[in-house]
């Protein structure tokens, strides 16, 4: 068993995120939306290609730059460890490819593309 510091093991935290609601990368096709409550923003985001995802809300609007195309490295706990597999998860913070981290997420509201048709 890994102990940290503050008493967290590894595979405590590991194991955790099977029981939170998740958005895997691999669910996803062009065209899907992602609503991605935090608890301080609202984002919306459309799968494009590859990884790449167009973004609007929160820091981007505030910036001036909605809407922006880009990849989504994963979720964080607001440390080191990131998992590169998941695009949202409940509790855990959305790390966008510009280095910008979200705050926590409290909501995640995903629509299928074919659900728009």
């Amino acid at each position: 068993m890994n102990i940290n510091k503050m008493g967290i093991s590894l595979d405590g935290v590991v194991q955790g995120v099977d029981d939170i609601q998740k958005v895997p990368k691999g669910s996803l096709e062009p065209g899907d939306y992602i609503f991605v409550k935090t608890n301080n923003s609202l984002y919306t985001i459309c799968k494009k290609e590859d990884n790449l995802f167009e973004v609007r809300g929160g820091w981007f609007d505030r910036k001036g730059l909605s809407p922006a195309v880009v990849q989504i490295r994963g979720c964080t706990w607001g440390g080191s460890i990131i998992n590169i597999g998941i695009i949202a998860a409940r509790g855990l913070l959305l790390e966008f490819g510009n280095n910008l981290t979200t705050s926590p997420i409290s909501k995640i509201v995903v629509i299928k593309s074919r659900q728009l048709n």
